[in-house]
């Protein structure tokens, strides 16, 4: 029985710049099959081993179905100190390894490791995913299960490590190892070579290069190859602090406008002595750069295409002709093989010396490899080494690297109980601690270096000796640190290098609990070289747990994990993302912290105002600042440019031409994202003209035209569109002149403009306008541009309905191999279904609806199935909108639905990270389980969003849309609001209510003059009683207060205002007979409310007596009547309960008109009210409305009963009068009543005025207020003295008076609208 598993892609597929890169299979074969059985054939000397159990049990016996011996290999201790090894004769391809048990036994390994290496040293262990991989092994003797690799390997030795075994038995080993021949030339660098290879024509002009060749080498630094051109183009592959960057420039110029250098950095750690292959693909400006199977792609810098070399590219350092600047860089130092420079092998030319090296340094045909032997611990490791004892010297010297900011490096005891030494890495930099017994300052503490946890190699060097010590790094003499504390010198036994043996007390060494975690070579111990190979075979010291002939040190933020520019940071065994600044949140800076659109903000409930927004989500776009108009019905997106409105062109210009460049606060990508989603996009543009032609209409070429997206030109103008040479005018036919299709085209020498919008979103935005005929003596133009200005945002509500259970939609397959974020909406009343889904092999992705409450998120990578509930307090399937945000990355997954806390699984830290899939996106029903039945809306996978609605318009089952959006979002409707259902949204119907916005939120209101008043009356103008048609006009919410008749027994009344000025009538309602209700303010400042209903005597009033009123806060009234039952409430203050007298009728009889700000009617009035109405309100009034009347708005706004009202002076529209949003409920130390509170800020015309900018002009403001008004209540009475007659009615003259015949008819002559109808039902009274 054979099992294939399986460890990633075997193999990735790469296609030229412009296809796609996919892993399409899991074996994707090459041209020839590289898949031959490497170890069956050899000889029993090709194996070696740690050790055997018997001559039996022997590494020669250890072939795949094999039965010889004891029927496998098998050591002599089952431990993890044990390998078996391979050796191919010379250097093959890998492709596979397949293991078996010792044949018939219970001796198994369950786990391994797989090490290769070119020499029988320095071994590297096979990466995967960004891991050293742990293959899985046996689950008993005889199965065979075999791993493809993910990626070939070129190794002629290959040793397998055991991890874990069958408990029952021991380790138990047979083994067979696919692949075939390779063979390269190979060239050794030495660091003084250099390889030129000239070009035939001296010189070289590529459009495409293709430049490949593998390395390896224990340098950090060093130039790979190097060309350049007099006319100052080159290219560089060099590395730097072990990372390959490459330097390219097609050309700049001496201006400085155009600067082509680009540099591009790839790799880390590539001075670990293993081979690294580099491919370079260059077409154009496009490069694509490969480093061991990594590829990025990017674009040269500036406007060139070309690269323009001279004489020679060479390889392994700068030519000897270049550039003084140039020979600080250090030449290659290692080897390279298979040099391929476009077609050119360059290893091979060298070989049949066709090449002539340079004269200095040696090229040799084999690689040399070092006598380095590094050594690699783990957490649990120690190293334990002989040292020279007794000695008066110190010294002691290694190089180490390691990702870790904290560890022991070594610790050593000195002899005759003097104290000891220790090592140690803390916060990146090296301490080191000496403990001295003989002297009262019993320790010494120096420290050197700084961020020595980068992963590279670093230097220690330290020697101590009588009263002296110095610690250097890196061979920095002028930075080491020296110390001439007391101290006696007397050397131990051992020195101990990266930890404690188990056993040893604690009372031996140190309290530093930090193992190291990293790589040492070059040990030096008492000016000795520790032979560590002597140490691994048992002849020297000891060890546990350590790795010696190998460094498995891992980048893990190379390649980088953390998204949209998020900063890596690493430890030996994690990465940590730094999203500071970028716009994203998460683990890996995955997720957008904006909203995708403007239209996501509105429905969040917010107003108008500048956002940022991400239209891409977690895509590669970056996020933008636009501005969101939120309208009653729509939602504008707007973008701005740097053009100024009116930018002239001509006149004394010299230039044929000009060009108008246009610079947004967006990149084109991001515009086009915004465009691209939006229903609707537009740009105003204009063109003022003198003697300068437009497009040069009917039949002449343009001489303007604009250039939009993807730089494409467009000969039409504002108002018209695609494919039609016109202007606005030229469409409508009202152009200046008729023989023209433009204004400006007639050419006149007086001022001529061809205006309109852009509306082709496709084109938009505009990024440059050039105009023509500006030349000529006299040619005069001005341009204006407007911003790109969009509505509606498809994506978002992009939805389809599921009528099925057993419908879906089907998608291509959903790559999100290393980093996949879903998100959606959906409403249902089902109780389960599946979401989506997407099937691999083994892999899959699935997001299902479990139950009512709990939404589940599974998928599998390789490590077996997991999967996120998120359980809900509530209904999901209440048929409400209800989100869900599912997110899968290496470091963890996680899911949320709606603002619930969000569901996190981490990751493991080894194992598969690559998720596969190979069948199509299933949005809905899939692989015969219960699909879903509901709406799915927005739905978004790693930020591009699916097309519902297109898919649904041809798919059985699935209707495009969804209603029903006011179920979820009617909430954002306030004030009453009504919630109108649309297509692809909602939007607030709010005519019935007092507020205007797209929320039912923005005050309407005004301020008023003295002298000024507003009348609204309840009946259309010309209609009688009879025909009255106020119902609706006067009716509440309240069905019960719609009545048949034109009598109210309820009413509600609501209004803010602020003045200064007392007294005053805010508000008063006549009706036809002596009913009327008045809000009033009483000279002290106070708030009245007078009733009169008929019944009494004198009016029922509610005075409002311990507070001041008119003290030019905003102040809310709301007043409900409900029969004999009224309730007052006053700002935020709790509501006041009041009732009428029981004689009072509990009916406002025939309501006639609502005034405010002064009281211009006919008929007796109450004398206070009459008092009070002279000279007239002064201040503001916001958000009146009585009952579903709102006067204000009706005066302000175009309304359906906008003809119900008269204004006598100028209205301003204001909201001085509208209370702040945001007053929190009061308290007695936050009382606005009280004047230590009075400082508070208020809107005004949108503008708040500050606590004490006008504190002098508003003291003496409110003296000349308190003399004018003194001298008007004077006045007042005087004129009441003198004209007060019994039995007459008073009223306010208005204007015509002078010429009316009586008072009446001044009234009536200035309001034309202005019917007078008495009620006979209602008891008689005298005029």
């Amino acid at each position: 029985m054979v099992v294939v598993a399986r460890t990633g892609c075997r193999a990735a597929v790469f296609l030229w710049i412009f296809s796609s890169i996919s892993c399409r299979a899991r074996t994707s074969l090459p041209a020839q099959k590289c898949d031959e059985p490497l170890v069956s054939a050899l000889p029993h000397s090709s194996f070696s081993s740690s050790s055997s159990m018997t001559s039996s049990y022997v590494p020669g016996y250890a072939k795949l179905n094999k039965r010889g011996g004891a029927g496998g290999w098998s050591p002599s201790d089952s431990d993890h100190y044990q390998w078996l090894q391979v050796d191919f004769g010379n250097r093959k391809q890998i492709s596979a390894i397949a293991t078996q048990g010792r044949y018939s036994s219970s001796d198994w390994v369950t786990q391994y490791r797989m090490l290769c290496s070119d020499t029988g040293r320095n071994w590297k262990p096979y990466h995967q995913d960004g891991n050293i991989w742990a293959f899985p092994g046996n689950t008993n003797s005889d199965s065979v299960v075999r791993h493809d690799l993910q990626h070939p390997v070129i190794a002629r030795y290959v040793r397998i490590v055991p991890l874990d075994w069958n408990g029952e038995g021991q380790i138990g080993l047979r083994i067979e190892v696919y692949g075939c021949s390779y063979w390269a030339d190979v060239i050794n660098f030495d660091g003084h070579v250099v390889l030129p290879y000239r070009f035939r024509n001296k010189k070289m002009k590529t459009l495409k290069d293709v430049i490949s060749l593998k390395f390896k080498t224990s340098e950090s630094e060093g130039v790979i190859f190097h060309g350049e051109g007099q006319q100052g183009d080159y290219i560089t592959l060099e590395l730097k602090k072990a990372k390959l960057f490459l330097n390219l420039n097609l050309g700049s110029n001496q201006l400085g406008s155009i600067y082509g250098h680009t540099s591009v950095m790839t790799g880390s750690l590539l001075d670990d002595h293993h081979w690294h292959s580099i491919v370079i693909e260059r077409h154009g400006r496009n490069i694509n750069l490969t480093l061991d199977r990594h590829i990025q792609h990017f674009r040269t810098n500036g406007e060139f295409d070309y690269l323009d070399l001279d004489y020679e590219i060479t390889f392994g350092g700068m030519p000897f002709s270049g550039k003084p600047s140039s020979n600080s860089r250090k030449n290659f130092k290692g080897c390279m093989e298979s040099i391929n420079y476009n077609g050119n092998n360059i290893t091979d030319l060298a070989r049949r010396k066709k090449l002539e090296p340079s004269n200095v340094g040696n090229l040799s045909f084999s690689c040399v490899e070092p006598h380095t032997v590094p050594v690699f611990f783990n957490a649990t490791s120690y190293l334990e080494v002989p040292g020279r004892p007794s000695q008066d010297l110190f010294s002691l010297s290694f190089l180490f690297r390691t990702w870790n900011p904290n560890g022991l490096l070594v610790f050593s005891n000195f002899a005759d109980g003097l104290g000891n030494v220790e090592i140690d890495i803390n916060e990146g930099k090296v301490s080191v601690h000496i403990n001295v017994t003989q002297v009262k300052k019993n320790q010494i503490d120096i420290s050197s270096g700084s961020g020595l946890n980068d992963g590279q190699w670093h230097e220690v060097r330290f020697l101590a000796k009588e009263n002296f010590a110095v610690l250097t790094i890196d061979g920095d003499e002028a930075s080491a640190v020296r110390t001439n504390s007391p101290l006696q010198v007397k050397t131990g036994e051992k020195y101990l290098f990266g930890g404690f043996p188990l056993q040893m007390n604690d009372s031996d060494h140190s309290l530093f609990h930090h193992s190291f975690q990293g790589c040492m070579q070059f040990i030096h111990v008492d000016d000795q070289l520790v032979d560590l190979q002597a140490v691994e075979q048992g002849q020297l010291g000891s060890f546990a747990n350590v790795s010696i002939d190998m460094c498995a040190i891992i980048d893990r933020c190379v390649p980088n994990h953390c998204e949209h520019d998020g900063k890596c940071t690493q430890t030996w065994d994690s990465f940590k993302c730094s999203c500071d600044g970028t716009g994203y949140s998460g683990t890996t800076c995955h997720n957008s912290i904006y909203e995708l659109s403007c239209e996501a903000y509105k429905h969040l409930g917010k107003t108008s105002n500048y956002y940022w927004i991400d239209p891409d989500g977690s895509g590669a776009l970056g996020p933008l600042k636009v501005y969101c108009n939120m309208t009653e019905d729509k939602v504008w997106t707007t973008v701005y440019h740097d053009l100024q409105m009116q930018t002239s062109v001509g006149g004394n210009s010299l230039e044929k031409v000009s060009v108008l460049q246009l610079n947004y606060s967006a990149t084109m990508d991001q515009i086009s994202a915004i465009t691209s989603s939006a229903e609707y996009c537009e740009q105003f543009i204009s063109y003022s003209c003198k003697m300068s032609r437009l497009l040069n209409t009917p039949e002449g070429n343009p001489y303007t035209w604009w250039v939009g997206k993807a730089n494409e030109k467009h000969y039409y103008w504002g108002g018209s569109g695609p494919g039609i040479q016109k202007c606005a005018c030229g469409i409508e036919r009202n152009c200046t002149d008729p023989k023209y299709y433009c204004n400006c085209d007639a050419d006149y020498k007086q001022w001529r403009k061809d205006t309109g919008m852009l509306s082709y979103k496709e084109h938009l935005p505009v990024s440059q306008v050039v105009v023509g005929d500006i030349d000529r003596p006299g040619s005069e133009a001005k341009i204006s541009v407007g911003p790109v200005r969009c509505q509606g945002d498809r994506n978002y509500w992009n939805a389809a309905s599921f009528i099925t259970s057993s419908s879906y939609l089907h998608f291509s397959t959903f790559q999100g191999e290393t980093s996949a974020d879903i998100s959606f909406y959906f409403k249902t009343s089902a109780s389960d279904g599946v979401f989506l889904e997407n099937l691999g092999n083994t892999d899959f992705i699935k997001l299902e609806l479990k139950s009512a409450t709990e939404v589940s998120f599974s998928f599998d990578v390789g490590n077996g199935p997991v999967e996120i509930i998120v359980r809900s307090p509530s209904q999901l399937n209440d048929d409400q909108w209800h989100r869900v945000r599912a997110e899968r990355n290496v470091k963890q997954a996680s899911l949320q639905v709606d603002q619930l806390p969000p569901e996190v699984r981490k990751a493991p830290t080894e194992g598969h990270t690559r998720l596969e899939l190979y069948s199509q996106l299933y949005v809905g029903a899939a692989g015969g389980q219960q699909g879903f039945l509901g709406c799915i809306r927005s739905l978004r996978m790693n930020g591009v969003t699916l097309d519902l609605e297109e898919r649904a318009k041809v798919t059985l089952g699935v209707k495009p849309g969804c209603s029903g959006h006011c179920t979820s979002y009617g909430m954002y409707c306030a004030n009453g609001g009504k919630c109108v259902e649309k297509y692809n949204g909602y939007s607030c119907d709010c005519s019935k209510t007092a507020y205007d916005g797209p929320f039912c939120i923005k005050d309407v209101g005004a301020f008023f003059e003295e002298g000024m008043w507003l009348r609204y009356n309840f009946h259309s103008p010309g209609t009688s009683m009879k025909d009255l048609v106020s119902r609706t006009l006067l009716s509440s919410t309240d069905p019960e207060i719609t009545a048949t008749s034109h009598n109210l027994n309820k009413e509600e009344l609501s209004f803010s205002f602020s003045t200064t000025k007392s007294p005053c009538v805010l508000l008063y309602i006549s009706s036809y007979t002596q009913d009327f209700m008045a809000v009033l303010v009483k000279p002290s400042g106070n708030l009245q409310i007078r009733y009169s209903l008929g019944g009494t005597k004198e009016p029922y009033n509610i005075d409002v007596d311990h507070r001041n009123m008119a003290n030019g806060q905003p102040h809310t009234v709301n007043i409900t009547r409900d029969e004999r039952d009224i309730v007052l409430q006053i700002d935020h203050y709790p509501p006041a309960t009041y009732s009428l007298p029981a004689a009072s009728d509990i009916q406002f009889n025939s309501p006639k008109a609502l005034f405010l700000g002064k009281v211009i009617e006919i008929g007796k009035i109450d004398q206070d009210i009459y008092k009070y109405n002279t000279p007239g309100f002064t201040g503001c009034l916001s958000r009146v409305q009585f009952n579903q009347i709102a006067p204000l708005k009706a005066a302000l706004r175009s309304t359906n009963t906008s003809s119900h009202v008269h204004i006598q002076g100028e209205l301003v529209e204001s909201n001085c009068g509208a209370s702040p949003l945001t007053i929190p409920p009061m308290s007695a130390a936050t009382d606005p009543w009280h004047l230590d509170s009075a400082s508070a800020d208020f809107p005004y015309n949108g503008q708040a005025i500050g606590d004490g900018v006008n504190r002098n002009s508003a003291i003496i403001g409110g003296v000349i207020a308190v003399v004018i008004f003194t001298i008007l209540c004077t006045l007042v009475f005087l004129i009441r003295y003198m004209f007060r007659h019994k039995g007459t009615y008073h009223t306010n003259e208005a204007k015509g008076a002078e010429s009316a015949e009586s008072a009446d008819a001044a009234i009536m002559n200035n309001d034309p609208n202005f019917t007078e109808t008495i009620d006979e039902s209602k008891k008689e009274w005298l005029i």
